[in-house]
């Protein structure tokens, strides 16, 4: 009887996963593995199998790509998914508080990304990073949110036109509300008297966040083979948010 198992989609390719110490980044690294890639899976938070590191740390963030490619032997798929994310009304906003989202969410995937990009290139590998809807659409109480968001999209894009002149390839996934600690924790910083009017204009059409798992297939495609000529796009998986 012939069997009919789909073969590995990421046999032996090399993985470099961010923000996988839980949530989607936990989710994707573990589907990477079981597609038969070798990840280096690294977040700011400890966690079994995890390499920690700030990446918002020049030296830091700079040790963790020498060291990832020195055990990885090179670098088939960077997967930009640490983020962070904390719901302020205006006169709550401060500057660090807008700078440690810029920092996570924008600058820190755009220096990998140039950290790894001769590796990249030498493997015509590609880069898959979590944007969000909030890239794309005003919502209340999220300014800092949507302005890093925005950020890593353009650059991203940016970066797919450079890149995609030395075959690497450079796309964008923007998820709608997932189920993860982080959604939870930055619902903290909604204020008392919240306009609900307003947060409801960026609710789904089916209702409920998403389980983590069905926002990190959508990285894994945009990572395999199957995606081929696919690159400076922005795959929206939000369970339809009306716009």
């Amino acid at each position: 009887m012939t069997s009919t198992a789909r073969p590995p989609r990421f046999s032996d390719r090399r993985v470099v996963v961010t923000g996988a110490a839980g949530g989607l980044g936990q989710v994707v690294a573990a589907l990477f593995r079981e597609e038969g890639a070798r990840v280096v899976a690294t977040d700011v938070t400890a966690a079994e199998g995890v390499v920690p590191c700030d990446l918002t740390d020049d030296v830091a963030r700079e040790e963790l790509v020498q060291a990832s490619l020195a055990e990885l032997g090179g670098l088939d798929v960077l997967c930009n998914v640490a983020g962070i994310q904390q719901f302020a009304e205006l006169g709550k906003i401060t500057a660090a508080g807008l700078r440690k989202h810029l920092d996570v969410n924008a600058v820190a995937p755009l220096l990998l990304t140039q950290s790894y990009a001769e590796a990249l290139v030498a493997s015509q590998g590609n880069v898959v990073s979590v944007a969000s809807i909030s890239s794309v659409m005003g919502q209340p109480y999220n300014a800092q949110y949507c302005a890093s968001k925005a950020a890593l999209l353009l650059g991203m894009r940016s970066l797919a036109v450079e890149l995609g002149t030395r075959g690497v390839r450079v796309n964008c996934v923007s998820p709608g509300g997932i189920a993860t600690p982080m959604i939870e924790a930055a619902a903290a910083g909604l204020p008392a008297d919240a306009n609900w009017d307003l947060v409801a204009k960026s609710t789904s059409v089916i209702p409920g966040f998403m389980p983590p798992a069905d926002v990190a297939e959508s990285l894994l495609f945009l990572a395999s083979d199957a995606a081929a000529s696919i690159t400076g796009a922005n795959l929206v998986v939000d369970r339809g948010v009306v716009w």
